[in-house]
């Protein structure tokens, strides 16, 4: 089977809208994986719930998430953040909450742990140094996990010695699975934070093992004129024009 990797969508429709067609120009995959924050920054948050849950999918809860149906406080987010958050809360319907408090921390597909911060803290842990992902290895029982939440994609290997290095996922990179345990970031679809602007994504093949990533330009200035519109702080509009 082949599976499409998605994370960090953050309200950005028009993102997603250019990822699910780029996954549908590939062809044949037959279900979604999505790491979390499906809204949250960004200007259509029940529109891309409503995208989401018209494919094949599962999802696990990411913090923007959570923050917006009232689960988790807002204390840890930048002024931005949290005025984005209070705007979203108001943006979802009562199905849109009723599915975003269903879904589940952690979810185990195949050989892989799916999060969205880190096996060892789902929600709110940022995996970005390999100090930090060497000690996340130990709170996960699959071969591979999979997170997000950084918007950076990136690929940390484990050695059977306990040595642990880091590489950035680049885009048509292909990622062969073997004998290493591995922590895979996709990046983001909706809020790039790498310096790419580009919406980001990966196709996993089970059948020969191969993960690659893809960068998918879209349509930057129409979400942006879509949160100027909805008066959404303007450091978040600025932000995606430069994937920071």
């Amino acid at each position: 089977m082949r599976y499409a990797i998605v994370a960090d969508i953050h309200a950005n429709l028009t993102a997603f809208m250019a990822v699910l067609e780029d996954i549908e120009r590939r062809g044949e995959v037959e279900e979604m994986w999505c790491l979390g924050d499906i809204v949250g920054y960004g200007p259509d948050p029940h529109e891309c719930i409503e995208l989401l849950r018209q494919a094949n999918h599962v999802c696990v809860a990411g913090n923007h998430d959570l923050a917006a149906v009232g689960r988790i406080e807002t204390t840890e987010f930048n002024p931005d953040a949290v005025a984005a958050s209070e705007w979203t809360t108001g943006q979802l319907t009562a199905r849109d909450k009723d599915y975003i408090k269903s879904l589940p921390m952690v979810i185990n597909k195949e050989d892989f742990t799916l999060v969205h911060g880190s096996p060892r803290e789902p929600i709110w842990e940022y995996v970005l140094s390999i100090s930090g992902a060497r000690e996340n290895f130990a709170y996960f029982k699959s071969k591979f996990c999979l997170v997000a939440h950084t918007h950076v994609p990136a690929v940390f290997n484990y050695g059977e010695d306990g040595s642990c290095s880091f590489h950035p996922f680049s885009p048509n990179e292909e990622l062969v699975l073997g004998g290493k345990r591995l922590i895979i970031n996709p990046g983001a679809v909706g809020q790039p934070r790498d310096g790419d602007p580009r919406a980001s994504y990966v196709i996993y093949d089970s059948k020969s093992k191969r993960l690659r990533l893809y960068r998918v330009p879209y349509d930057i200035a129409a979400t942006q004129a879509r949160m100027v519109e909805q008066k959404l702080p303007m450091r978040l509009v600025a932000r995606l024009s430069h994937g920071v």
